[in-house]
């Protein structure tokens, strides 16, 4: 089973795998950090020292248009930061 939704590509994200090797996933809600740990060990053949995980509850959005009122709301996900070994670099970009 993928626990790996997508990667998190980011300004602020970029600006964390640059200075301190960092990268940000979204993840599914039911992944713990030790699943995570190993799918991203398997996948990219990296070393993890450290996952953080956060949960971000969806938001209500609303705007006005010639139609009227339109409400909505964003989704909610779960985000892991991995913090990987010295060294260890993960290539987003290569298979593009």
């Amino acid at each position: 089973m993928t626990f790996i939704v997508k990667p998190l590509v980011t300004e602020k994200s970029s600006l964390a795998t640059e200075k301190q090797g960092k990268y940000s996933f979204v993840v599914r809600p039911e992944a713990n950090k030790l699943q995570i740990k190993a799918e991203i060990e398997a996948r990219y053949g990296v070393k993890v020292v450290d996952v953080n995980t956060m949960v971000y509850a969806g938001k209500n959005k609303s705007r006005y248009t010639r139609a009227g009122l339109i409400q909505g709301r964003t989704n909610a996900f779960k985000k892991a930061v991995v913090t990987l070994a010295q060294g260890e670099v993960i290539d987003f970009y290569s298979n593009i």
